[in-house]
């Protein structure tokens, strides 16, 4: 069953999530980097989000801008949702239909998602002098 959770969630909780994982260090100017103390409110987004203008450098900015999301139209709900069902492992499809929102779509943003987890991971060597490898490859090409 297909049930349609994004309008369940609230958007100011939503928000609240976007702000704290996407931006751990608080919200900040992208251009000068002055917090959002020193901003004043500029307007609303046709998702909602408030845009807030810099008053040291007059850059307008919003809680998309510097991430993946920047200049898209999903609302905070669809975000958390489409970040959560991604993680979960969830199908495109399943996900397309749960957030309503097309095929290729959900497919582009998966891409981009997985793309950045990949390009942010970790480069050094693991600390460990001995690693494991799964059982589930113990046996990996064998018929019996």
């Amino acid at each position: 069953m297909i049930f349609p959770i994004a309008e369940l969630l609230s958007h100011e909780q939503s928000m609240a999530w976007i702000e704290e994982h996407f931006h751990p260090q608080g919200l900040r100017c992208p251009n000068c980097g002055a917090p959002r103390a020193q901003a004043r409110s500029f307007r609303s987004t046709q998702r909602g989000l408030p845009t807030y203008r810099c008053k040291p450098c007059q850059q307008a900015y919003n809680l998309y801008s510097g991430t993946l999301f920047a200049n898209s139209l999903l609302p905070p709900a669809k975000v958390v949702l489409l970040w959560r069902g991604i993680c979960k492992g969830e199908s495109t499809v399943a996900l397309a239909k749960e957030l309503r929102l097309s095929r290729p779509s959900v497919h582009e943003w998966r891409q981009k998602i997985q793309h950045n987890g990949y390009a942010m991971r970790a480069q050094a060597a693991l600390p460990d002098a001995h690693s494991e490898t799964d059982e589930m490859f113990q046996n990996a090409g064998g018929k019996r």
